[in-house]
């Protein structure tokens, strides 16, 4: 089954949180989370935060850092790159959505991905995020 999981997933299965045991759930037997640029992008950029805010040292963030790069050469993750119609659909899922549910633009990129690789299901654990993924009509599960 290929899955599409939103970067707060992937962060919760690197670094520990009250969401990893949920996001490790997700992730067992056939499911295949699709891992494009975008997620790379805001994986990096979370990690970094912790070390900023002092919740992780250096030496913890290079590990991290290490252990997703050995995966994703390991093909643990679908590699893809992001859609090339996602921005047009982001920007519609902002003009059809965005007024309603106060989604931000990357929330609506990630669905917007979703639905251009044709993701199974949808998994999130941003509740605005949740919502427009569910308003798209994908198969979202809540943590």
């Amino acid at each position: 089954m290929t899955v599409y999981a939103d970067s707060s997933v992937f962060v919760s299965l690197y670094l520990p949180d009250v969401h990893s045991t949920t996001a490790r759930g997700w992730t067992t037997g056939s499911t295949r989370l699709w891992f494009s640029p975008l997620h790379a992008a805001e994986f990096f950029h979370a990690v970094a935060q912790q070390v900023f805010y002092r919740k992780i040292s250096h030496t913890d963030a290079d590990k991290v850092f290490d252990d997703l790069r050995r995966d994703r050469l390991a093909g643990l993750w679908l590699e893809t790159a992001v859609p090339d119609n996602a921005f047009e659909v982001c920007g519609d899922l902002g003009r059809r959505y965005g007024l309603k549910l106060g989604v931000r633009t990357l929330d609506s990129l990630h669905v917007a991905c979703a639905l251009e690789l044709k993701s199974q299901r949808f998994l999130t654990f941003d509740d605005r995020q949740r919502k427009l993924a569910k308003a798209a009509e994908l198969d979202v599960r809540k943590a």
